[in-house]
């Protein structure tokens, strides 16, 4: 996966309850989701028009019984897992599924040395590796670190993944990093502030009428956290959590018909809120 390295190329949401975070996506997201099962386990692939997006699957019961909750977990691509998660160690994160031949290919599951999870892949199979791009209604848009220290999490990602920092004067806060890979603007990361418990990344679902789609995640039993937010070009952005706990992100345009809209949160932008950020720039295709 030379041309993917360093690149978001995978999503999987950890649940528990299957059935309902599928049908729930599929409502808010548009996506579909067909049965990728295997005798160990039961696994649903979620794909959009352009092909797969990422994996639904339940949260194992020894992790629910460590506490861990409902979560999307993104992973990276890389050459070699093996070394990569040792490098991390050694740097200061955790490994929390040791470096293992799945259903998806070879992967490991890590912490940074500041807890946020993700997880790495290489050997990613063919089948699923999409076709889309950053832009595309149902792809995962924009990926945003809530970091203890910005400064320290960049450094560490840079000399992991070989990121690149965009021009630190184009970011909607002074301390935030916008990073790419492969030549492509996919994220950004700012140290988070102390209302957010833990470090954590949140990845933002492309949708092609916001307003719809927030209305879809109440009706269905989800929750909207903060938003949605204004970003140029009739475009907002919204922090969600889903029925059974985990936390994502919508960005899309804003219904063409104002009275349609969702009322703006009463309370006005701060990047004190909750920790919650305007990002860089907004990557949607607007319908035609």
């Amino acid at each position: 996966m030379a041309d993917q390295h360093g690149r978001f190329v995978w999503y999987e949401l950890l649940t528990t309850d299957i059935a309902a975070a599928k049908a729930f996506y599929g409502r808010v997201v548009g996506w579909s989701g067909q049965d990728a099962s295997t005798a160990e386990f039961t696994y649903i692939l979620f794909s959009a028009g352009h092909g797969p997006v990422g994996g639904l699957m339940g949260l194992p019961q020894q992790a629910l019984q460590m506490g861990a909750r409902p979560r999307w977990v993104g992973y990276v691509a890389v050459e070699n897992v093996d070394q990569t998660a040792e490098r991390i160690k050694h740097r200061g994160g955790t490994i929390y599924v040791p470096p293992t031949d799945s259903n998806i290919g070879r992967i490991s599951v890590v912490t940074d040395p500041q807890t946020a999870t993700f997880a790495l892949v290489d050997a990613l199979r063919p089948d699923l590796a999409g076709s889309g791009d950053l832009g595309d209604a149902g792809s995962v848009g924009w990926h945003e670190l809530f970091a203890a220290d910005g400064d320290k999490a960049f450094s560490f990602y840079e000399k992991l993944f070989n990121w690149q920092e965009m021009d630190p004067n184009t970011g909607p806060l002074p301390s935030y990093h916008l990073f790419a890979a492969g030549g492509g603007t996919l994220g950004g990361m700012f140290t988070k502030h102390a209302s957010a418990p833990v470090p954590f990344w949140l990845y933002y679902f492309n949708v092609e009428d916001i307003d719809m789609a927030l209305r879809r995640v109440e009706e269905d039993g989800g929750r909207i956290s903060l938003g949605p937010h204004d970003l140029p070009d009739n475009c907002g952005i919204a922090r969600c959590i889903d029925p059974q706990g985990a936390m994502f992100a919508l960005q899309g345009p804003r219904t063409r018909d104002p009275a349609k809209r969702l009322p703006a949160p009463a309370i006005g932008w701060s990047s004190d809120w909750g920790g919650f950020s305007t990002r860089g720039r907004l990557v949607i295709k607007p319908p035609s």
